[in-house]
């Protein structure tokens, strides 16, 4: 299988961990020998509830039996679909009341420029160094990063890019800007949290130059920081936002929503101005659904900040510098990327799961499943400071 996976399959890198998958369980993920490998990474953000929920499994399999896909996005009235935007709805701020699915949050990204551009009349998008939306063209121009976007351009015209936390450069925001793209939590960065009401900052001077205020919360977003949503910490409401990853449990969706005002902007000049086969998908509207039903309806929202406080706890270690982020959106950083490639190895071969970050060398992703207990936060910390100590130890 490995064989074939690199014969046939695209490759993103040149040494992808090729771990072969035979199943999938709570916090866990079983290779085909049967090794069993706690999971702290959840997809990169994405299993919400872990692996095969009971609910979000089930309102699957209903749906699947009930009809898959039936007509393009905004055609047809289908229950799952409308249902999944009405819970969006009912638990967001005014005025996020409109919602547009899509395949993925890239996607999401990509409409919300759109509109951003769209209802504004105005062409320029301001975005952060080293911010991360996306890998269509549309998303990746606004991605800060010039070592990923150098290759594949040129990519869309008039982006600027600011630094994120960078009182100074809000002033570039002018009335010639149809939108600022931020994420809440700058993810592929280092998960470096905004500082100083430096969201509302940013909001407040979008107000004065007629400039609409786009917060990416993909990976942010769906309990992942102790809020239904990451803007909730911060005391602001954008004026488009965009999640994904998390709100489909497993499954791939995005959606990008604003106000009825602005998204009623879409129906014409032209009519079809943005549309989507897939977006809405029934049957990954049934699991978004029952996924952010379990998380309304649980306390796994608020544990979040208790789990993450127990993370911070256990992860002390001379090779760890700090811990970045919120909630169970969690870097720890170490003193050099060898150390952190290191780390993230060494734990696959110990049985647990971790990631790196896109832009941050250092950085050790820790993402696990909002349902992952004590006892395997305990069991997965412990893995890490074993790696750590036997780190050091070559070191000293």
């Amino acid at each position: 299988m490995k064989k074939d996976f690199l014969t046939y399959q695209a490759q993103t890198s040149p040494h992808p961990l090729a771990l072969e998958i035979s199943k999938a369980k709570g916090s866990y993920v079983y290779d085909t020998d049967g090794k069993s490998y706690l999971d702290f990474i959840a997809g990169v953000s994405a299993n919400t509830l872990g692996h095969g929920h009971p609910k979000v499994s089930e309102a699957i399999k209903n749906q699947v039996d009930a009809y898959t896909h039936v007509m393009v996005y905004g055609e047809f009235i289908q229950q799952p679909s409308v249902q999944l935007c009405k819970l969006l709805v009912e638990n967001l701020p005014s005025p996020l009341e409109t919602v547009y699915l899509t395949n993925s949050g890239t996607e999401a990204t990509e409409g919300a420029i759109k509109l951003a551009k769209r209802f504004t009349g105005r062409s320029e998008i301001i975005a952060a160094k080293n911010g991360y939306h996306g890998n269509t063209q549309g998303a990746m121009s606004v991605c800060g990063a010039e070592e990923q976007n150098s290759a594949f351009r040129p990519l869309i015209p008039g982006i600027q890019f600011i630094e994120f936390n960078n009182i100074a450069d809000i002033e570039r925001i002018t009335s010639k800007t149809a939108g600022v793209i931020l994420e809440t939590i700058q993810g592929g960065a280092g998960f470096i949290e905004p500082k100083d009401n430096y969201l509302l900052k940013v909001k407040k001077r979008c107000e004065e130059v007629g400039a609409l205020l786009i917060l990416d919360e993909i990976q942010s977003g769906v309990g992942r920081t102790g809020k239904l949503y990451g803007f909730e910490n911060y005391n602001v409401v954008p004026d488009i936002f965009v999640t994904g990853k998390g709100l489909g449990g497993g499954m791939p969706i995005g959606a990008f929503i604003s106000s009825n005002k602005l998204m009623s902007c879409l129906q014409q000049h032209p009519k079809l101005g943005h549309i989507t086969t897939f977006g809405g998908h029934p049957v990954i509207a049934a699991a978004a659904e029952a996924t952010l039903a379990e998380l309304l309806n649980s306390n796994l929202i608020a544990q979040t900040i208790q789990k993450e406080v127990l993370i911070r706890k256990l992860l002390i270690h001379p090779l760890i510098t700090e811990i970045r982020g919120k909630g169970l959106m969690l870097a720890a950083l170490v003193e050099t990327p060898e150390i952190a490639s290191k780390v993230i190895l060494k734990c696959l071969d110990k049985g647990l799961l971790l990631f790196w970050l896109l832009f941050e060398g250092k950085a050790i992703r820790i993402t696990p499943p909002l349902t992952i207990s004590e006892d395997e936060i305990y069991k997965g910390c412990n893995l890490i400071i074993e790696s750590l100590n036997e780190i050091f130890s070559e070191y000293s």
